[in-house]
């Protein structure tokens, strides 16, 4: 798997992409970001940007990645409000959306499909989306978000 996150990198590194990621505190942002090698980038972006109203999301981005804690059903609500915040923000109207559903191997987490309806992906026309499952701990899933990611860039 290393090698292909490697491959995947490079190609990012050939050219400058901003690439945001953002989510509730411990849906899994530091564990994707252990996953893929990145974690000095992350610690220098993340302090104290938790919210969708932060300088970090008023950046000019090329994606977005939203992790979700597929086994927090109590504040999926929260993060669908703040989804939706980001998503109407100027700086963000051309950036592509890619939904980490992470903590899918815990016993009666959310389902893509139940997390992608109760965000209401299907309302969101000005973006690229996708919805990935996904297992931080192992990376099971992220190589699959990234190729969505690298499928995009190909477009533009």
């Amino acid at each position: 798997m290393g090698i292909l996150f490697t491959r995947i990198w490079r190609l990012f590194n050939h050219q400058e992409h901003k690439v945001i990621i953002v989510g509730l505190d411990n849906a899994g942002k530091t564990t994707i970001l252990y996953q893929l090698g990145y974690l000095d980038t992350y610690s220098v972006l993340s302090e104290g940007h938790e919210d969708a109203g932060s300088p970090m999301s008023r950046w000019y981005s090329v994606f977005v990645i939203v992790v979700v804690d597929s086994t927090d059903r109590e504040r999926i609500s929260v993060t669908k409000e703040e989804l939706y915040k980001m998503l109407a923000h100027e700086d963000l109207k051309k950036a592509g959306l890619l939904i980490f559903a992470n903590k899918q191997d815990v016993k009666d987490c959310m389902t893509v499909a139940e997390i992608s309806q109760f965000l209401k992906l299907t309302s969101v026309k000005d973006h690229q989306w996708h919805i990935q499952a996904c297992c931080a701990l192992t990376g099971e899933g992220l190589c699959q978000g990234l190729e969505w990611m690298m499928s995009r860039l190909k477009i533009r």
